[in-house]
């Protein structure tokens, strides 16, 4: 069974990777001592239709005292408004500081609850269930929380670290297939920033069998876990590589409604302009480039930048994005595969050049 230790200066965790984990949920809260607590469930109106009813059985039959709290699906409800409404529901149901959540589903869900947790009575534990490949490989761990606003996403949240994440691989097979696609995004990001090897792992896999495996899912995990522990709140700046896409990518989510593009379809469009400077600016041979961009294509995943999405839309969205040090520019390149850096070389007009960039059929 893959499990990561995740190993900070204030705490510790454990990841469990492993199929059927979710089954054991109550004998692993009790090895973490909240079993005796009152526990808000926080999910969304898919995940909920799947395993809320699982998950509040397992825990009510272990005597724990639960209230359970579904928002909309979507990237819309990571907003101020619903974290209002979640923590008026738990003070309401009569939880305190003594109780505990779980955020049972996907990113939107993991960073909203996650951040209800850490305001709720000042902060207070919580464990991370993660549904989709986006938050089983990435946002489940690491401790950001966090909402969006309309000048931009996550710009209001916290670091606050889970007790506990149980990730089982089979509750992917709920997924639609597109959101099950977009997920790889992110692996993707991680093959590129720290292991050259999965490239080529990520080129075998066939799509069409589910679960994924559980080990590949765990080294995944276990490059955010190192990167994390090196630096876990973004003071150093080894955390700032995981951005890797991310700049132009969240640039380009924020300037569409919400829905239009999913997480990881926006970050495969900001990986593939970001692959276009690592080209031009940092010597990344332009066939490990190609490489990148035919697995991208592989898995499904958009490349080519809608003509209804407009640039300057996109570069305003991006002046808000946290990875805007003082007006500087801190943008993710790489060297080689496996190999990435910060620069803080690139102009505003590259960031330009590289969206425009993005309206180019790949040859």
């Amino acid at each position: 069974m893959p499990t990561v230790s995740i190993d900070l200066t204030h705490c510790q965790y454990e990841v469990v990777v492993e199929e059927g984990s979710l089954s054991t949920l109550v004998q692993r809260l009790s090895d973490i001592g909240v079993t005796g607590k009152k526990c808000a469930v926080i999910t969304d109106t898919n995940v909920g239709a799947h395993y809320l009813a699982k998950v509040s059985e397992m825990l009510t039959t272990a005597g724990v005292e639960i209230s359970t709290h579904t928002v909309q699906a979507g990237e819309g409800s990571k907003s101020l408004s619903v974290v209002e409404t979640v923590s008026r529901e738990m003070i309401q149901a009569g939880h305190d500081r003594q109780s505990f959540v779980i955020a049972l589903g996907g990113g939107v869900v993991g960073d909203l609850a996650g951040f209800v947790a850490s305001i709720f009575y000042r902060g207070i534990p919580f464990v991370q269930i993660p549904t989709t490949i986006v938050s089983q490989v990435d946002s489940s761990v690491g401790g950001k929380t966090g909402v969006n606003t309309p000048e931009g996403k996550n710009l209001i949240g916290a670091f606050h670290q889970p007790k506990l994440v149980v990730i089982d691989p089979e509750m992917l097979k709920t997924l639609p297939n597109r959101e099950y696609r977009e997920g790889y995004a992110e692996v993707i990001k991680h093959a590129c920033i720290r292991d050259e090897a999965m490239v080529a792992d990520l080129e075998q896999l066939d799509l069409e069998i589910l679960p994924p495996p559980a080990d590949l899912l765990a080294r995944n995990i276990a490059i955010k876990a190192r990167v994390v522990e090196e630096d876990e709140k973004e003071i150093s700046g080894t955390r700032a590589l995981l951005n890797f896409g991310h700049t132009i990518g969240h640039g380009i989510e924020a300037s569409v409604p919400y829905g239009e593009l999913l997480h990881g379809e926006a970050i495969s469009l900001g990986t593939r302009a970001a692959l276009y400077l690592s080209v031009k600016h940092a010597g990344l041979p332009q066939e490990q480039a190609d490489r990148i961009n035919a697995l991208l294509q592989q898995y499904g995943l958009p490349v080519v930048l809608a003509e209804s999405i407009k640039t300057e839309t996109i570069a305003e969205k991006m002046k808000t994005d946290k990875k805007f040090s003082a007006g500087q520019i801190k943008f993710v390149l790489l060297k080689s595969l496996g190999e990435a850096f910060v620069s803080s070389d690139l102009t505003a007009d590259d960031l330009v050049e590289a969206i425009e960039e993005l309206r180019k059929p790949l040859n």
